[in-house]
């Protein structure tokens, strides 16, 4: 067999070194981009140059590798090559190990500082403050729907999406012992237990079940008390030393969360994007109609469309509306500029490339 493996290797060690040399070729460029920046105070992080890179390299690859583990390979290659002009700093729902902070690194690589927040209040004041360079928030669940606390603050918010992240959500049962012997409460977030509510129901039908304000702090619990079971991911499981007792708990297998990436940062076209609003509608008969027919009128399709309390006591409502394209976009614009003179309340949050 060794006589078979050493040519094979020294292939390899040989190919290893062209993708060396390769790598510092690519970072002293990048260093280039960073002095041409530098000079017209140009943000190091452009996320939609980025998407560009992402898809043409998802296109171009010829395999064996999947086009999803080409694009994690590349997407570490630009972080760790961005880090060399400035390292971001990114705010999340924390503490370390929750689904917020999976999303951090799928969209940004793990060449950055990261901000764990308490709240998504938090993440909002740190990134409004400039103490991080972006934040990261959940937006919506494929199986509960929209986070509101999330779209109440965007609704106010002096900061823009500029980007999007959609991640598989696997929820796993854990203790400190691996057993559920001894547990007398289930904790987690309110949205990963209602993700969870089904397969609970039939299983420990008995155990209370405690709202916390992340996953991973339901974790740190179970870490330090073994009559607490935590609904977490099993990369919290395996930070905070907690043994599976169940994993893929979720009642939908293809349960996703959508999260936004939020900051200061106005995003060019990328080819492939979406814009988000808020906006309200006069208070007469027919006004949605009539607000959204410059959609129809423009050729704009609308992707989603979530109503909220305005929270003034009169039975009115704000509407979050995500739509195909860029606000640059000639048709995006005027379907834009149109419903603006209609609604009594618009706002743009943001257009940015649609999550890979």
């Amino acid at each position: 067999m060794t006589d078979k493996l050493t040519p094979l290797r020294e292939q390899i060690d040989a190919i290893d070194a062209q993708i060396l040399d390769l790598l510092g070729r690519r970072a002293r460029l990048a260093q280039e981009v960073g002095h041409v920046k530098a000079e017209t105070n140009a943000p190091v992080f452009r996320p939609e140059r980025e998407a560009q890179v992402l898809r043409a390299v998802a296109d171009r690859n010829p395999g064996p590798l999947g086009a999803h583990e080409v694009q994690t390979i590349f997407r570490e290659i630009m972080s760790a090559c961005r880090a060399l002009e400035k390292r971001v700093t990114v705010a999340y729902l924390g503490p370390s190990g929750t689904f917020s902070e999976q999303a951090v690194y799928q969209q940004f690589g793990s060449a950055i500082e990261t901000l764990p927040c308490v709240s998504i209040d938090e993440v909002f004041r740190a990134t409004e403050a400039g103490t991080a360079d972006f934040g990261v928030v959940p937006v919506e669940n494929s199986s509960e729907g929209a986070i509101n606390r999330t779209l109440d603050l965007m609704l106010a918010t002096t900061t823009v999406i500029s980007g999007e992240v959609s991640i598989p959500v696997h929820h796993s049962l854990m203790t400190k012992t691996g057993s559920m012997d001894g547990v007398t409460v289930i904790c987690a977030h309110s949205q990963a237990l209602a993700q969870c509510q089904a397969w609970l129901n039939l299983h420990f039908p008995g155990i209370e079940r405690r709202a916390v304000a992340s996953n991973a702090e339901a974790a740190i619990l179970a870490s330090n008390d073994a009559t607490v079971a935590a609904i977490a991911s099993e990369m919290a499981g395996e930070q905070y030393r907690l043994g599976v007792v169940q994993a893929h708990i979720q009642d939908d297998p293809h349960n996703r969360t959508r999260f936004a990436v939020i900051g200061r940062l106005h995003t060019s076209p990328s080819g492939h994007d979406q814009t988000s609003l808020v906006l309200a509608a006069p208070n007469k008969a027919g006004a949605m109609y009539h607000l959204l027919a410059p959609l129809a009128k423009h050729g704009v399709s609308m992707t989603r469309f979530e109503s909220r309390p305005a929270r003034m006591g009169t039975w009115e409502y704000y509407f979050y509306v995500d739509l195909e394209g860029h606000r640059q976009d000639a048709a995006v614009a005027a379907a834009l500029g149109e419903l603006q003179a209609e609604a009594p309340f618009f706002k743009v949050l943001g257009s940015y490339p649609v999550s890979l």
